[in-house]
């Protein structure tokens, strides 16, 4: 079957079924009539002590129910130990992607980052130095964290925080951040680094093209092993610039949606993205662990 079945080789499996069924009735026929019994088919009505047709026939038919039984023995075999492969491959794609995704984050966050560090340092501020400590705590937790498919929640929110106070020596009194955390964060994770591009999506198309004072709001909700996270900024007056979210969140939004799409099933979250009274939100409800 390996050899011509899979290979669509039915000719040549055909003639070997055949010739593999003549050869068994002749040895069949012979073991009989030499070691057992002249009547080399005693259920007969008649004795038969010689190869005739009928004996050919009724001898055939019966090893093709044989053959047939062990057909489907050897496809349903073949079958499981496929899907098995299959199934075993998509998981190995699966947190392949899922890690590069991952991995893609933090590149991207520290790019971010760096570009705020320039700026303090073109400006001679002497809040770099505060700024290059809090941003070596943050690499320490990144270099971590991705590495693990889930993160305490507690880590995650201390990361918000510090990447929260970078942007404060930043912008100074512009800026105002209003975060809430309700219910027990404790023993409850999430994949690493999932919530900080929608904080930082706020920073990219709120506070880096606002003119005046730049408002966020953040609540963070536990209940029922589920997360509702909840981020909202100001949008800058000037919409044109400002432009599609949606298309403008570059890597990560769409990073979010994906590792989101890949990581768990569609009643496991549920993502918002909407503008309201004049205020960009994201809502991301979560099923923690």
């Amino acid at each position: 079957m390996p050899k011509f079945i899979y290979t669509k080789k039915y000719v040549q499996y055909t003639m070997c079924i055949l010739l593999a069924l003549v050869l068994m009735l002749l040895v069949k026929y012979n073991l009989t009539y030499y070691l057992v019994s002249k009547d080399v088919m005693p259920e007969a009505q008649e004795v038969i002590d010689s190869l005739t047709i009928g004996y050919a026939v009724q001898t055939m038919i019966g090893e093709v129910y044989v053959i047939s039984f062990f057909t489907a023995i050897k496809l349903t075999i073949d079958w499981l130990r496929e899907s098995s492969k299959l199934h075993n491959l998509e998981k190995r794609q699966l947190t392949t992607e899922l890690r590069f995704l991952r991995s893609q984050v933090s590149p991207h966050f520290f790019f971010n980052t760096l570009n705020n560090i320039y700026a303090l340092t073109l400006e001679k501020s002497d809040q770099a130095p505060e700024v290059i400590l809090k941003l070596s705590e943050l690499m320490r937790y990144l270099l971590y964290a991705t590495k693990k498919q889930r993160q305490d929640l507690t880590s995650e929110i201390n990361c918000i925080r510090n990447y929260i106070d970078l942007e404060r020596i930043r912008f100074n009194d512009a800026l105002e951040v209003d975060m809430n955390i309700s219910g027990d964060i404790t023993n409850c994770k999430i994949p690493p680094m999932l919530l900080i591009p929608l904080i930082e999506n706020c920073f990219k198309h709120g506070a880096n093209k606002n003119i005046g004072e730049m408002k966020i709001s953040i609540n963070v909700e536990v209940y029922d092993r589920f997360m509702d996270f909840k981020v909202s900024n100001s949008i800058p007056p000037v919409n044109n610039d400002y432009g599609d979210i949606k298309e403008q969140g570059g890597i990560g939004l769409s990073n979010v949606k994906k590792r989101l799409e890949l990581g768990y099933g569609k009643n496991d979250y549920d993502l918002k993205i909407f503008e309201k009274d004049n205020m960009f939100n994201v809502f991301l409800k979560l099923k923690v662990i």
